[in-house]
């Protein structure tokens, strides 16, 4: 079998008689929730894997104890924890901490959307994205998958395949000349003759760049350079600028942009040459640890070997991108025999290979459990799950809130609300005051003095803070205590707490309030009750995020 085989190579064939069987079944979730968009049903999670509804249910309960899915009802839902294994193939590769820069700094420039990409068999999959905002804007994720005879960067790995490498391809496009099984792109439904790749990649290797004429979809063109490893001088990946037939022809792609796309490949491949060498990261020491507590805790519910052999992959990181199995055993805690039956499965799957003997390394198939659908995570949609558990536990409506572009009002962007007669009737999209809410000011109160924007300070009730220099005082000791209450300040009779949710960087990107009739609880039953909780929940944000804005950008509204 093929080094870096596909899922359907290593469905067909033999699996090693020491290959974990629950982890293959885990990972057949997992790849057909990433193919649905993120969600199915159990009940159609069932039919896609043909397995047993009584390992479906055992495999998403034992997921959802990881934090990898959440159960929605009937639903397995994808969450953005699972993030945590596709990060672990990204820090190890280092390209993305490297050359991300350069390739958003290239959009920027060009205002055109710019594409990292790795090769991943015969086919391309991304690693970066830096897209532009448009009515027409590129929509594939980090992790997708794409044909390499329907892409820029394609032709360009195309001239480093064996001919080995060469049938493979001609293999898989004999039995998919549609390439409906990339999920990435629409089905091509007349295929160009096999001999058109082949010319492709012999002109790329002649050219050092090659053109996508509108080969994924009518109007979509591409120009992709390859940035090659200053060590070993074969490729690393391939940069590709993208467009549109309404701003660019292929030519004109080609013509206009294609020097600026290879200065910036030059100043890339610096970047390679003089990078130093990463520092290992703390190995995740002790990761299994918790498997065989939680083994007694849920009983034959939690599959302890397909939790076990999933910590397999987050023992690789930046500075661990090369692992022994003694190494693995080590940073997992689990058992050098349990570690190696992990280490064949993912080597059957296509997951981890060895570039040479004894030595393991995570493939570019790990983007594929779970990424491309999770990439594309906002805020709220990370929030919701964890407001609604708030407010189920205090009994009171939750929200999420960022600043405006203007910077004197809030907006809210998620919110749960609760079944009282008496409520606060806010809605997704609301705007009102910051300096008079409690999550305006913990948003205000994170910024330097110098760059807060108060606007006019009404009264809007006696209660108001309007003085600049109280209000300033305020803000201090909101910044200091970590919370922020308001009490009748936007309303007569409504009081309202709030704290930070913050980004991997500390800063304050948004706030989680909940807001309740004076008269429902005192002010110190806020402080002692309610402040925690909404701490508790906003770490339970923050984690989220922190795994999902590792390498993507999360929206905040």
């Amino acid at each position: 079998m093929p080094a870096n085989p596909t899922l359907k190579e290593a469905a067909a064939s033999a699996v090693p008689d020491e290959a974990v069987t629950p982890l293959i079944r885990g990972i057949a979730v997992l790849r057909q929730l990433t193919e649905a968009g993120g969600t199915l049903s159990l009940s159609a999670l069932e039919r896609a894997t043909g397995l047993a509804r009584s390992t479906v249910d055992r495999i998403t309960s034992t997921l959802a104890h990881m934090g990898y899915v959440r159960l929605d009802g009937r639903d397995a839902v994808l969450a953005p924890r699972l993030m945590e294994l596709g990060n672990a193939y990204l820090a190890a590769l280092r390209l993305p901490a490297l050359l991300a820069a350069r390739a958003d700094a290239l959009a920027d420039e060009l205002d055109e959307s710019v594409s990292l990409a790795v090769a991943d068999g015969d086919g391309i999959r991304f690693i970066h994205q830096a897209t532009r905002r448009r009515a027409m804007s590129l929509s594939f994720r980090i992790g997708d998958l794409l044909p390499a005879e329907r892409t820029a960067p394609g032709p360009l790995f195309a001239t480093e395949w064996t001919a080995e490498d060469w049938k493979r391809w001609r293999a898989r496009r004999a039995a998919d000349p549609q390439n409906r099984d990339f999920p990435a792109v629409p089905p091509t439904e007349q295929p160009l003759p096999a001999e058109e790749f082949t010319r492709r990649s012999t002109r790329a290797r002649q050219d050092g760049w090659a053109l996508d004429d509108q080969l994924i979809e009518p109007g979509l063109v591409a120009v992709a350079v390859p940035v090659r490893d200053p060590r070993t001088g074969r490729i690393a990946c391939a940069a590709s600028v993208v467009s549109h037939t309404s701003r660019h022809t292929a030519t004109g792609l080609r013509d206009t942009l294609l020097p600026r796309l290879r200065a910036a490949v030059t100043a890339m491949e610096e970047d390679l040459r003089t990078a130093p060498r990463p520092e290992p990261a703390p190995a995740p020491s002790g990761l299994a640890t918790w498997t065989g507590a939680s083994k007694q805790e849920l009983g034959r519910e939690f599959v302890e070997s397909l939790a076990r052999g999933l910590t397999v992959l987050t023992a690789f990181g930046e500075g661990r991108a090369d692992l022994t199995l003694t190494e693995v055993a080590k940073a997992t805690g689990l058992a050098r025999a349990t570690a190696r039956r992990a280490l064949i499965t993912y080597e059957h799957l296509g997951l981890v290979a060895q570039p040479r003997p004894g030595t393991f390394t995570l493939t570019p198939q790990v983007l594929s459990l779970g990424y491309p659908p999770l990439s594309r995570t906002s805020l709220p949609h990370i929030a919701a799950p964890h407001l609604a558990a708030l407010a189920e536990r205090i009994h009171e409506s939750t929200s999420l809130a960022v600043l405006t572009a203007a910077g004197d009002e809030i907006q809210y962007t998620a919110r749960v609300a609760t079944a009282r007669v008496m409520s606060v009737n806010i809605t997704v999209g609301t705007r009102l005051p910051a300096y008079a809410t409690s999550m305006g000011r913990v948003l205000l109160a994170d910024l330097p003095p110098a760059d807060r924007t108060l606007g006019p300070l009404r009264p809007l009730t006696p209660r108001t803070i309007t003085d600049p220099q109280t209000l300033a005082r305020t803000l201090e000791e909101v910044r200091h205590q970590g919370y922020a209450l308001v009490d009748e300040e936007l309303e007569e009779g409504l009081r309202s707490l709030a704290v930070p949710v913050r980004d991997r960087t500390g800063r304050a990107v948004a706030a989680l309030n909940t807001a309740m009739h004076a008269s429902r609880h005192t002010l110190p039953e806020c402080v002692d009750h309610l402040v925690p909780a909404l701490r508790e929940t906003a770490d339970a944000i923050e984690a989220d995020l922190h795994v999902s804005g590792q390498f993507t950008r999360v929206p905040l509204s």
